[in-house]
């Protein structure tokens, strides 16, 4: 399983980025994908996950009514629109999927990570 994460870039507070996580191999399309982030001198911590279905979504407090996550079965992508971005937000933004760890995880597998950076 391969997991490709892209979209990040630099933002000024209070404008939008659209994140994508492209899955690939045996069983992906059964799996739930989640998104964690991690600032420098933080831990990673988890964001929002969705099943591959799409039918149950699930967001950490802190990004609940600005970022939403939706899926496209028939591309096995996974996106993550960010709105209303704060400098609390800029992370370095990693996908992971897996069998299990719905939602918060573990997840088995990761994607690279693509970094959000939030200008004041």
């Amino acid at each position: 399983v391969q997991l490709q994460a892209s979209g990040g870039g630099l933002v000024q507070a209070g404008g939008s980025l659209r994140l994508s996580c492209a899955a690939s191999g045996r069983g992906v399309s059964t799996y739930a994908v989640g998104w964690f982030r991690q600032a420098p001198g933080k831990e990673r911590e988890f964001v929002v996950a969705i099943t591959w279905s799409g039918d149950r979504t699930y967001y950490t407090d802190s990004v609940k009514g600005r970022f939403t996550i939706s899926r496209d079965s028939a591309k096995n992508t996974v996106y993550l629109q960010m709105n209303s971005l704060k400098s609390e937000d800029t992370a370095v933004y990693y996908c992971a999927a897996g069998p299990g760890g719905w939602p918060t995880g573990p997840y088995d597998y990761w994607g690279q990570g693509t970094q959000v950076t939030v200008s004041r």
